[in-house]
């Protein structure tokens, strides 16, 4: 018999999400609360008047947290490492030899 362990992240008695991880799920909860705090910033604005319209985008918002928190300049967005090999780039000596 096998054990399996579940998480189930649940918003007013209504099954959301089920995750195998804690973390996930974990992370998904604090994504929920930053939906719903969005939310309700959304309701006091006049410029999202549909309440299924402000729900979507509250989640966006929340999903794409990254991405939002560079565009208000709070975080630099990540620069891409260039990694390079020694044996991709020729040397100065091999170079000049040939």
């Amino acid at each position: 018999m096998a054990v399996i362990v579940k998480y189930v992240v649940e918003r007013n008695g209504e099954e959301k999400m089920t995750f195998t991880s804690k973390a996930d799920a974990d992370a998904y909860d604090k994504m929920l609360d930053m939906a719903d705090e969005l939310f309700e910033l959304l309701s006091k604005s006049e410029v999202v008047g549909d309440e299924a319209q402000r729900e979507e985008l509250s989640l966006f918002l929340a999903q794409n947290r990254e991405d939002v928190l560079c565009a208000l300049g709070a975080k630099r967005k990540p620069t891409p490492k260039a990694s390079k090999k020694k044996a991709d780039t020729p040397k100065e000596d091999d170079a000049e030899a040939a």
